[in-house]
C-alpha cells in the first residue's frame, strides 16, 4: 500500500507545481481541479514517477513564449521554495526535470490575475455533512492543503521538518478511511502541523467536532489549566460538585487515567496554535469545552484536595449539553463571567488607560469633521498623566486609534516598527518585502514627546492586528514596558482557502518580523516582563498586570 502512497505524493507535488506555475493552469485557462480528478484514480503501484508526471503533463502546452518576469526586489523570503523533490530525485528522468524547470522559467505572473481574483481562490465542492467524501475528493482536499503549505504559507520553514513525511503518512491513512469522521481527524491533524493560531478556527469547520474533541458533556465546575494540573475555580452546579466532594482550589492531575500533560499534548495534535501558551489558553476556556479526553458521562478525576492537600480519586457526573435546565445555568454563569472580564479596567487619576477593543466609543457619536479635535483632546489629556496603559489583551475594534491617532499625536514622523512580507506574485511560493503603509502620511505632523511611563499589556488573546499594533506602540514609546504572557504568535493578514466538503482553511498569509528580522510567527511580540499567575492569584481573581502597573506608580 505504501508504494502507492509514494506515487500519490509525487502526483500531488507535480500537480501543485503546475497548478501554481504553468501559464495555462495558473491563469485558469485549463482547470487544475479537473486535471487532478481525471487522473488521480489512475495512479497505482505499477506507475513509476515518470509515468505519474506524464499523466498530468502529457496534454499540456509545452511551447512557451513568455519568460518569467524579472525579479527586481532585493528583499525576499526565499526559504520555502524548494524543488529538491524533483531536481534531486534519481527516479525522475532528465526529460521530466527539464520540463518542470522549463515551466518554472516560464511561470505565470499572478500580477495578471483579473481584478477581484485571488491566488487563494478555490472552487467549492459541497457534500452531505455525514457522507464520507469519495476518495478522489479526499485526495483533492489533501493536495490543496499541501499546495497551501508549499506555495501560500509564509512560515513553512518553521513547520516541523518532517512535514513531507507526515503528509505521506496522511495519504496512507486516507486510503483506509471508511467514514467522514475519520477523514476529519486526518484533516485536523494535518492543519495542526501549521502551528499557526490563525488556523485554530479550523476545528469549528468539522461536522464531527463534538466526537473528535469530546465536546458532548460539560463540567459542573469552571477551571483553568496551570502547568500540569486543572485548577477548579468556581462551582457552577454546586450540588453535583459536592456529591463528588470537589471544591474550589482543588487541582485535577488526571482525567480517566490520563495526565493533564498527556491530554494537552494529544489536543495539540488536533488543534493548530502557534505556541503552547496559546494552546493552554484555548483549552482553559470553559466555553470552548475542548479539554476532555473521552465521551464518558462520568469522569474519574485524580486530584489534590485544596482542603487536606492529599491526593484523592473521585467520580464526577458531567452535564449533557441537551439538558436545557442545567445548560441554562451554565450559559448564565458564562455570560456573567465574560461581562465581568470585559469590564475590568484601571481607574487611577495618574493613569490614562486605553483598552484596544473599546476605542471606537471615543467617536461613536462625534460628527466626522470633529473627530480629529475630539481625539486630540483625549490624547492631550492622556499626555498630562504620569503613565499611559495600552491593554492589548483583546482584538482591536478600531484600527484608526493606534494606526492614525496614537501615531499622529505621539510618534516621530517615521515609525518603521516591523517588516511586512506579502506573497510575491511574480514567483509564488516566495514572499516580498512591502514598503507597507506602516504609518499614515500626515502633512505638517507635529510630535508630542511623552516622557511618562508606558505599559503595554499582552497575553495569548493578543493576536494578529493586536500583535501588529503592539509592535507599533513599542516603537512609538521606546521607554514602554511590555508585560504579560506570550502572545498568539500569528500576525499578518488572514488567508482563506476552500477545501472539498465545505471546509474553510484559514491561515497567516504574510511574514511579519521586527526590523532586525527577528521572528514573530510562533513567538509573538517582544515581552519585557513575563507575568506568571499562581493558583492563588487565579482564585483571588487578580489582574497581576494591573497590580504591576499600580505598584510602579506608588
Amino acid at each position: 500500500m505504501f508504494a502507492q502512497t509514494e506515487q500519490q505524493f509525487i502526483f500531488f507535488k507535480t500537480w501543485n507545481f503546475i497548478k501554481y506555475y504553468h501559464p495555462d493552469l495558473a491563469s485558469g485557462k485549463v482547470n487544475a481541479d479537473s486535471l487532478f480528478l481525471a487522473n488521480v484514480k489512475g495512479v497505482n503501484t505499477n506507475d513509476d514517477f515518470n509515468s505519474v508526471i506524464n499523466k498530468l503533463t502529457s496534454k499540456l502546452n509545452k511551447n512557451f513564449t513568455t519568460p518569467a518576469p524579472i525579479e527586481t526586489s532585493k528583499d525576499l523570503m526565499l526559504q520555502n521554495q524548494n524543488f529538491d523533490w524533483f531536481q534531486k530525485n534519481k527516479k525522475i528522468s532528465d526529460g521530466n526535470k527539464d520540463l518542470l524547470n522549463n515551466i518554472y522559467k516560464h511561470r505565470y505572473n499572478f500580477e495578471n490575475l483579473p481584478k477581484g481574483k485571488l491566488v487563494s481562490d478555490e472552487k467549492e465542492y459541497p457534500f452531505p455533512k455525514t457522507e464520507n467524501l469519495p476518495l478522489e475528493y479526499r485526495l483533492l482536499a489533501l493536495a490543496k492543503i499541501q499546495g497551501v503549505v508549499d506555495y501560500l504559507f509564509p512560515h513553512k520553514y518553521i513547520m516541523d521538518k518532517g512535514i513531507d513525511e507526515y503528509f505521506s503518512n496522511s495519504l496512507d491513512e486516507n486510503s483506509k478511511v471508511n467514514s467522514r469522521k475519520n477523514f476529519e481527524v486526518i484533516l485536523a491533524k494535518l492543519v495542526s502541523k501549521f502551528k499557526d493560531s490563525h488556523a485554530f478556527s479550523f476545528y469549528k469547520q468539522l461536522n464531527y467536532k463534538k466526537d473528535i474533541y469530546h465536546m458532548i458533556y460539560l463540567a459542573p465546575f469552571d477551571f483553568q489549566i496551570v502547568d500540569d494540573h486543572i485548577l477548579v475555580t468556581h462551582l457552577i452546579l454546586p450540588e453535583l460538585c459536592s456529591k463528588a466532594q470537589i471544591k474550589v482550589g482543588d487541582k485535577i492531575t488526571s482525567i480517566n487515567g490520563k495526565s493533564i500533560s498527556q491530554i494537552i499534548k494529544e489536543k495539540g495534535e488536533l488543534l493548530s496554535t502557534s505556541n503552547r501558551e496559546k494552546l493552554v489558553y484555548v483549552l482553559s476556556k470553559y466555553e470552548n469545552n475542548l479539554i476532555w479526553p473521552d465521551d464518558l458521562p462520568q469522569k474519574t478525576l485524580e486530584l489534590k484536595s485544596a482542603k487536606s492537600n492529599k491526593k484523592v480519586s473521585t467520580k464526577i457526573d458531567m452535564i449533557d449539553t441537551s439538558n436545557k435546565e442545567k445548560y441554562e445555568i451554565i450559559v448564565n454563569y458564562l455570560q456573567d463571567k465574560i461581562k465581568k472580564l470585559e469590564s475590568r479596567k484601571i481607574t487611577h487619576k495618574d493613569i490614562a488607560y486605553f483598552k484596544i477593543n473599546e476605542t471606537l466609543g471615543f467617536i461613536n457619536n462625534v460628527d466626522d469633521d470633529k473627530i480629529d479635535a475630539e481625539m486630540d483632546s483625549i490624547l492631550s489629556s492622556a499626555s498630562q498623566k504620569k503613565a499611559i496603559v495600552f491593554d492589548m489583551r483583546a482584538y482591536p475594534d478600531w484600527g484608526g486609534f493606534p494606526y492614525h491617532y496614537i501615531y499622529k499625536y505621539f510618534s516621530p514622523a517615521e515609525n518603521y516598527f516591523g517588516k511586512y512580507y506579502k506573497p510575491n506574485l511574480k514567483n509564488i511560493g516566495t514572499f516580498i518585502y512591502k514598503d507597507y503603509d506602516y504609518f499614515p502620511s500626515i502633512p505638517d505632523k507635529t510630535t508630542h514627546n511623552y516622557k511618562g511611563k508606558v505599559f503595554i499589556l499582552v497575553n495569548p488573546e493578543t493576536r494578529s492586528a493586536s500583535e501588529w499594533y503592539s509592535m507599533s506602540l513599542q516603537k512609538i514609546f521606546p521607554q514602554s514596558l511590555t508585560i504579560g504572557q506570550q502572545t498568539s504568535g500569528g500576525d499578518g493578514d488572514l488567508v482563506k482557502v476552500k477545501l472539498p466538503g465545505d471546509y474553510l482553511l484559514e491561515f497567516t498569509g504574510n511574514g511579519i518580523f521586527y526590523p532586525d528580522n527577528s521572528q514573530t510567527q510562533q513567538i509573538g511580540v517582544r515581552i519585557n516582563e513575563l507575568i506568571k499567575y499562581k493558583d492563588q492569584d487565579i482564585l483571588d481573581k487578580k489582574d497581576l498586570e494591573f497590580e504591576r502597573v499600580l505598584n510602579d506608580l506608588k
